[in-house]
């Protein structure tokens, strides 16, 4: 491989994701998240011809069911924010829904975990 060759590789990695999202920013913070589930919306299942490879891509593997923004990322091969420009995109046109990840449950109150324990303890021995 040339130094020229080589110079046009690297060059070409570099401006790829800046194509792919058409120079558009990522969306706000809560938006989407690693876990946030995506599936493809029941009336926009087919593939519009209007959208880009990446974004018919990102709509073939939502058809089947959810997957999590980390999962399409690392299915594409892409960086997580160049997906999320993209899945931001598709959302806004309606081809997409989202859910966002379960909150997690609150954790328990230590003394009364306690409390419980010495009572097991005291009855069971």
């Amino acid at each position: 491989m040339s130094d020229a060759d080589k110079q046009e590789h690297e060059a070409a990695e570099l401006v790829r994701p800046y194509v792919i999202t058409g120079g558009r920013h990522l969306p706000g913070e809560g938006q989407f998240s690693l876990i946030t589930l995506v599936t493809a919306a029941a009336d926009h299942q087919q593939r519009p011809a209007r959208l880009s490879p990446e974004e018919q891509e990102v709509l073939r593997m939502c058809v089947g069911g959810y997957l999590s923004v980390a999962e399409i990322a690392g299915h594409m091969r892409l960086p997580v924010g160049v997906v999320k420009i993209l899945l931001a995109a598709l959302s806004e046109g309606g081809y997409l829904v989202t859910r966002p990840p379960e909150q997690r449950a609150p954790v328990a109150n230590l003394q009364i975990l306690e409390e419980v324990l010495n009572g097991l303890r005291a009855k069971f021995g």
